[in-house]
């Protein structure tokens, strides 16, 4: 197939681009980057991404602007990328008669992860209170008795519970992709990525992920700053695993019903605490240690790990690089120039 990768000359994008030829396929960059392969141009500029279109069997949108950011001043940057973007893409298919999409969605679309009360069950907590976090209290409390939760994988039924904007507009983005399935008779996948990790990554950026943050202090000599009690779960998946998921879900997308959208919880299966990738970084590069500081971003959630075995079951994909392996990788792996913020087009 020919495969429009939106995004492909950023961080993910450019492994989705390789694992993409790999495969046999030929894959198309459409990027903004001004020293990248392919096609120049921003995926809101409906004229360029209809040229962009033209022979095209499918498309992997990687494009977004991704992170928690600085503060809620970004937000219109924030919807304009992604939900404009996509908006602008997905018109542009359907007048190009292009039916098959890949979505990089996101894990923070579900907010908090998945809890449970030891009396109450399954529980939904609220948003974290500046005045908890402000005293160290991180953990969310059951929201009916107050009781200590215990936290647990997360899977695709649960329900959507976006906390900040980025969030926000990554759920926008899997509701237009729906609607454009139902109106063009298209296929649509989400691959709802956890927290991805690699070479490539851009550095020095508050627009990247924790991963990076770290790794970005290690390279300036300095100790990596883990905010809260650095006890905080994550699915740390690594790139090339979300690569190869890429792939599996565009081979398998003829093999959906015409009208239809899915999503695919994308990681590791492997939980960690976000201070655990701090000291397994530290030690791999050689050092400073981390710093557990205390601080908090709202905004952040407490708990969020994947559940992927709806991928697994149903694409035959399955995660080939491990935590050891892919932390002592990127230890010394290089990491890239970050963009600017207002030039975000890139997968990440």
């Amino acid at each position: 197939m020919r495969v429009l990768v939106t995004g492909g000359a950023g961080f993910i994008g450019s492994h989705v681009v390789d694992a993409l030829r790999t495969a046999g396929h030929e894959p198309v960059v459409f990027d903004t980057a001004p020293d990248g392969p392919g096609i120049r141009a921003d995926v809101r500029d409906a004229e360029a991404v209809a040229r962009a279109l033209h022979g095209v069997d499918a498309v992997c949108h990687q494009a977004a602007m991704v992170g928690l950011g600085r503060d809620f001043a970004d937000a219109p940057a924030y919807v304009s990328v992604n939900d404009l973007g996509t908006a602008v893409l997905l018109a542009g298919m359907a007048r190009a008669g292009v039916r098959r999409l890949v979505l990089a969605g996101s894990m923070v679309v579900y907010g908090e992860g998945r809890y449970v009360c030891a009396r109450h069950g399954v529980v939904r907590p609220g948003p974290r209170s500046p005045a908890d976090l402000d005293a160290g209290r991180f953990e969310p409390p059951c929201p009916h008795c107050g009781a200590a939760l215990e936290p647990g994988p997360v899977d695709e039924d649960a329900p959507t519970d976006p906390r900040n904007v980025y969030a926000t507009t990554k759920l926008a983005q899997e509701h237009l992709a729906a609607a454009w399935a139902r109106a063009t008779g298209g296929r649509a996948v989400s691959l709802r990525y956890h927290n991805v990790y690699g070479d490539g990554m851009p550095r020095d950026t508050p627009y990247a992920g924790v991963a990076s943050f770290f790794r970005s202090a290690l390279e300036r000599g300095e100790p990596p700053r883990v905010f809260e009690d650095g006890a905080q779960r994550r699915d740390f998946v690594h790139v090339e695993d979300v690569a190869t998921a890429n792939v599996a879900a565009l081979e398998a997308l003829d093999a959906r019903p015409e009208g239809s959208s899915r999503a695919y919880n994308t990681g590791s299966g492997e939980p960690h605490t976000v201070g655990e990738m701090a000291r397994a970084l530290a030690a791999a590069f050689g050092g400073p240690e981390p710093v557990v500081t205390g601080e908090y971003r709202l905004g952040d959630v407490r708990h969020i790990t994947a559940s992927s075995r709806r991928l697994c079951d149903e694409l035959g994909w399955r995660p080939s690089v491990g935590f050891a392996e892919g932390t002592a990788r990127f230890a010394k792996e290089p990491l890239r120039r970050a963009r600017e913020p207002r030039e975000p087009l890139r997968a990440g």
